[in-house]
Parts: C-alpha cells; structure tokens; sequence
C-alpha cells in the first residue's frame, strides 16, 4: 500500500482554517506522532423528558411489558460544522437517544450543540417526532446528524411505535423523518417525512444520512426496509421487537420454514436448535435524496434489492472527492446463507442511477460478552464503520471480527472467539480491498482471555488526509474489583502511513480516565451503550470522538474530548 503522503498527490486539498493548542501532549508511539489530547468533556447531562406524560409511559409498560431507563444517554452520532475550524470555536451537532426502551427506540431523539469546541453544550431538540417532542410518534431511534458544506443541519430520526393490536395504540407506524435547521442546528423547522408504513409486517430501520461534501445542496438518505411474507403472526411477532439489528441477528442463516439461527455462542453457520419461521423476508436498501438542501426530498425506492430470506442493513452513504457516491451495508445471507458481508453499490450521478452490488469483505464474529460473568453485550457485532480519505479518496473500513485471536473466551456461560477490530482499506475507489488486519492495541491476557475483547469501532481520517484514527471499546484494565465489577474503556488507535499493516498503527491513547462497569449499561438485548459512536473530524488537524460511559446501575451519559493531530 502507497503510504497516505504519497497518495496526497491525487487530489487538491482544500484549505481551512484551524488553530489553538489544547492541553496534555501523548508520548510518541509506533505508526504516529504525538497527538494532544484535550480535558473529557460530558456532552450531555439531566433528562430533558422527565416531565413528559404525551407518551404514557405506564401505559407502554402495561401494554407490551416494556421496561424505561430514564436518563440514559445512547447510541451518540457527532458532526462538525465546516463553516468554522478553528479549534476553540469549532460548531458541532450531537444526536443521542434519549430514555431507551429495553424492546427498542427511546423516548425521544435530542440534539446538542457546541460553538467552542466541544468544551460546553447546550441542548437543541428537533420538535416534532415523538410525543415527547409534540410529535405523533411513541418511539424513536438511531439518531443521525450531518452538516452541508454552508452549515444548513440535518437531523434524521427513525420513528416507530410499538406493535400491540389489541391495545388503544393500534397497529404499528414506522417511518423516517428528516429535522433541517438554517442556523446551524441552534432551531429545527418542523421535520419532512421521507417515509412511513403502517403495516405491522414491515419495519424501516438502521438509517443514516450523508450532506455531500462535493456538491452543496446535495444530502441523501439511506436506510433497510424489513418485510415479512406472508403475513403471518408469526412474521408479526417478529417485528414486535422494534429493533432492526436485533431481528437481523434472528435473521441471521434464516430459510422460510427451516431457520438456522445462531443460538448463543453459537459461532455461525449454527446446528441445529433453531426457531422455525412460517414466513420468507426482505429487506432491500432505501434511498431519498434532495437537491436543495433539504427543503424537498426525492420519493423514497429501493436501489438495492437482496432478494428473498435476505437483508441489508446499517445502510451508509460516503462520498469520494471526485462526487461518486458509494452506498455500503451489511448483507445479511447475500453471499451464502449464515454470511455477513460488507458490500456496496456505486453511483457516478449523484444517486440518480446505481451499479453493483460488490463486497469489501466477509465478517467474522460472534459477539462480546462481560469478561468475568459472561452476561451478553450489545455491540456492534454484525455491522460496521466506514471513512473516505477526503484527500487522497481512500476508502477505509473498520468492524468486529474474531479471525486474528487463537485464545478463547471461557465465561461460566459458554465460550467464544475473541472479537478484535479490523481494518481494510481500499486505494483505488474500491475496486480492490486489502486484507483485513487486526487494529486494537488490547494485551493478551493469561489470566482472563476475555479482557482481550474490542468491540463498537469508528473510524474517521483527518481534514488534512494524513492520519487515519479509530476508537474502540476494550477490557484490559478489568481486575473483577470489586467483585462483579467489569472495567472498560475507550481507546483511539493511529497511522499515517502503511495502514494496511498492524505494525503502523500506534500510540494508542485512553480516552476514558478511569474504568466504568459495562454491567451498570441497562439491557436492551444485552447491556447497552448503542450500535455505534461518533467520531468526526473538524479543520485539518482535530478529530472529536464522542462514546457512551455507563455512569450508575440503569444511567448512561456521553463524553468527548478534542484530539489535535501534529
């Protein structure tokens, strides 16, 4: 692999202004200078919906058995404003979930913004989507922010309410809608619905939105829409879950009539001990774009169908820097059944038309689970995490994959491979992918091989193209102290050059200050943090990841802090 300076050649970097100096400098480590690591920050604090009652949250417990964590913080997703770079006045936008349902989606979506670099935040709640909010929706889920190149914001949110026809709540409404805010994401004009569908056999799921950075104006939309078929109560019980990944994960090596789904610990293809399904499925990647920055928006369609007893999912539109758009997803039993692939379709006319699909790489994984007890986590276990170079037009890839670890993970609940964090990347606007190396600088473990596990990656390359960063979740400094208590952390991992070698990604730097218990995370199908993080670049030379901390039993909060690249 040509290293990333030598690659800068291709194309001409944009200039933008950045400055200013933050605190701590990091020693230097193999594969990367020093880095300066500015104070943690908490982004977001209290619970704007504590005295919300337009959701009738007992009733939602009555109705379906539901269980409420109050002043939880989940599942963030970060931008940068790229109308203001410097480093102590940089602008970002923060979603989170906000109160997280245990059976899927929260209370509500809430955004946060900073104008001094993430050093202080203030809450910007999209009006709206959910009832707690002034919208017609119980539910809402996998918040997603952006911003165009003029700073216009864009908040999108995935809308549901839970399936329980012989409740006053009717049938289930799922949908997608889009918050847009002119003066960077201080207000919110009143959300545009890009779909909706009431039936109780289709769910929409796993969003993301993209502003292009080649073209103002231009902002696309992407989600999976899961269908059941024939319309059975077996299908519909199913989608009762409202929760898209954890119905992908059923899903997973699934026939109509004769599933295999993985048991727990069950690295697939699974044997036998399988639910058995009365019903096919799809789920094809949707799409609406709009060409005036989000005041219209094209007709929702799919541009990527699977075919039956097959899914995409986590659906992610990068832009290169020449306007190619490249949609990448999960396939789910596309490439053989029991496969998880990471594909992509490719449009040179701004989503007008789509080729494809083609596959960056099998995945490879099991799952992580708390290293002393082996409880289940919720991780990021069939999905992924993607950034283009926006100099040199690389393509880099980050995910959970158990192919690099020999040793196992023995819990008194079963054992499994260990999950590290791979990487590939592709030079040529992915038409070839390297071979997929493992990232994470987590130790090995004589003592307890579970505390190697890595899990929730994003990556993201800096604005100048000369550093490639990726955070992640690990144990390492799990010691079970207190008994039942299961340390973690958050790391950032480096390269500037060579990527595709394990050696050149180095001084790795802890972005948490002290370990949290994952246990105290609450159970959403496994304690949970959220699907994924945020990690964004702002100017040329500052990355900001922003990651969940469980903070007390059922509490969870979101963290940044500003990272200066040399």
């Amino acid at each position: 692999m040509k290293s990333i300076s030598r690659r800068l050649s291709r194309f001409v970097s944009q200039s933008l202004a950045g400055s200013g100096v933050i605190a701590l400098a990091c020693a230097i480590g193999p594969g990367a200078q020093a880095q300066t690591l500015g104070s943690l920050v908490q982004v977001a604090a209290g619970d704007p919906f504590i005295g919300c009652t337009a959701d009738q949250v007992h009733a939602q417990e009555s109705a379906f058995g539901s269980i409420l964590f109050p002043s939880t913080s989940i599942e963030p997703w970060l931008a940068a404003d790229p109308t203001t770079t410097n480093i102590s006045t940089a602008r970002l936008l923060v979603g989170h979930q906000q109160d997280r349902w245990d059976d899927g989606g929260s209370r509500g979506l809430v955004g946060v913004v900073s104008t001094d670099g993430g050093g202080s935040w203030t809450n910007s709640i999209p009006s709206g989507v959910t009832d707690c909010t002034g919208g017609k929706f119980r539910r809402a889920s996998d918040p997603w922010v952006d911003f165009a190149q003029d700073g216009t914001a864009f908040f999108m949110s995935l809308v549901v309410d839970p399936m329980q026809p012989t409740t006053a709540f009717g049938a289930r409404n799922s949908g997608m809608l889009v918050s847009r805010s002119v003066d960077h994401g201080t207000t919110w004009q009143a959300p545009v619905t890009l779909i909706r569908n009431t039936s109780p056999h289709v769910l929409n799921d796993k969003n993301s939105l993209t502003a292009d950075p080649t073209a103002n104006g231009n902002v696309y939309a992407v989600w999976d829409q899961l269908s059941v078929f024939p319309s059975t109560k077996d299908g519909a019980q199913l989608l009762a879950e409202n929760d898209g990944v954890e119905i992908a994960r059923k899903l997973l090596n699934s026939t109509a009539g004769a599933s295999s789904v993985c048991e727990p610990f069950t690295k697939p293809p699974c044997k036998g001990g399988a639910p058995f399904f009365k019903f096919n499925f799809t789920g094809p990647s949707f799409f609406s774009r709009s060409l005036d920055n989000g005041v219209t928006w094209s007709t929702a369609t799919p541009i990527y169908q699977p075919g039956t007893n097959k899914q995409t999912i986590d659906n992610i539109v990068r832009v290169l820097p020449d306007g190619t758009l490249l949609d990448f997803f999960t396939a789910v039993n596309v490439m053989k059944p029991g496969s998880l692939n990471i594909g992509y379709i490719k449009s040179a006319n701004k989503g007008g038309s789509w080729l494809g699909p083609a596959f960056a790489s099998d995945i490879q994984v099991v799952g992580v689970v708390s290293p002393d007890t082996g409880q289940p986590l919720r991780d990021a276990a069939i999905l992924y995490s993607v950034a283009v170079n926006p100099v040199t037009g690389a393509i880099y890839l980050a995910w959970q994959d158990d192919r690099f670890v020999t040793a196992m993970c023995t819990t008194p609940t079963g054992t499994i491979p260990i999950d590290g964090i791979a990487f590939s990347e592709s030079d040529d606007f992915g038409k070839t992918w390297s071979m997929p190396v493992m990232i994470n600088k987590t130790p090995a473990n004589a003592t307890n091989a579970c505390r190697q596990q890595a899990f929730i990656p994003a990556v993201v390359a800096s604005g100048d193209g000369k550093t490639v960063v990726v955070t992640y979740y690990d144990f390492r400094n799990d010691t079970n102290t207190p008994a039942g208590g299961e340390g973690t952390d958050y790391f950032a991992v480096f390269c500037t050059t060579g990527c595709t070698s394990p050696g050149n990604w180095g001084n790795e730097q802890r972005l948490t200050t002290a370990s949290f218990n994952i246990l105290n995370a609450p159970v959403a199908r496994g304690h949970f943090l959220g699907d994924y993080m945020g990690l964004a670049a702002s100017g040329l030379k500052t990355v900001y990841p922003l990651f969940g901390i469980a903070t007390a039993p059922n509490v969870t909060a979101e963290y940044t802090r500003q990272i200066s690249l040399p």
